[in-house]
């Protein structure tokens, strides 16, 4: 029996309430925003080089920006269309970077997303994050497959996505425009099945 769009968005509340707690790898946690986090968004994804790595980051980053992101956030989760996530360390609690899922549901698919703030770059934190994320959408969010995209002219994002199982599906020649510039995108992908079957040897993740 199809459910309608009413019960299903009710039905995805539900289970979406099973799965809001934090996530966690070895060094990070991976947890919702809140309205503290903003003068640390600001203050990261402000820098110009984030801005020009990232499709929807603008610059320069304006006052109350940070804020109105961060209030998408749980509607956004409870009607099922994103799970947006913090990426902090652990230990520290420091705030790294942002990284997303932003779904597909009538196709089981999400788009993964992501930055990491300057000073916390090359220390492997987007690559530890991002295999979280894939374990997340697929376990527990239900997905089927779940892509990425990056500007042909940064090809580090093209490694985070090799390292975590992802394989490149093609090239999108001047498919979007970034500040007068067109841009190549290179896309990524990886299927439920292919995930499984790659991990199958691991014990389920836990988290606390």
């Amino acid at each position: 029996m199809q459910l309608d769009s009413t019960a299903a968005s009710k039905q995805n509340r539900e289970m979406h309430s099973l799965t809001r707690s934090n996530l966690y790898t070895e060094r990070l946690t991976l947890r919702p925003f809140t309205a503290a986090d903003a003068p640390s968004v600001k203050r990261l994804a402000g820098e110009k080089e984030i801005a020009a790595n990232t499709l929807l980051i603008p610059h320069p980053y304006k006052d109350k920006m940070a804020e109105q992101w961060i209030e998408t956030h749980a509607r956004d989760f409870l009607e099922d269309r994103a799970a947006v996530f913090a990426i902090t360390i652990r230990e520290t609690k420091e705030l790294t970077g942002a990284i997303s899922l932003n779904i597909i549901r009538e196709d089981e698919k999400a788009e993964l997303g992501y930055w990491i703030g300057k000073p916390y770059w090359n220390r492997g934190y987007c690559t530890e994050a991002a295999a979280r994320i894939l374990g997340y959408g697929f376990r527990e969010l239900k997905l089927n497959r779940i892509y990425a995209v990056h500007f042909l002219r940064n090809p580090a994002s093209g490694r985070v996505l090799e390292k975590i199982g992802m394989v490149f599906e093609g090239c999108l020649r001047q498919s979007v425009k970034k500040w007068d510039r067109f841009e190549d995108l290179h896309v990524y992908g990886i299927l439920a099945k292919d995930y499984f079957r790659e991990t199958k040897e691991r014990k389920p993740e836990h988290d606390n």
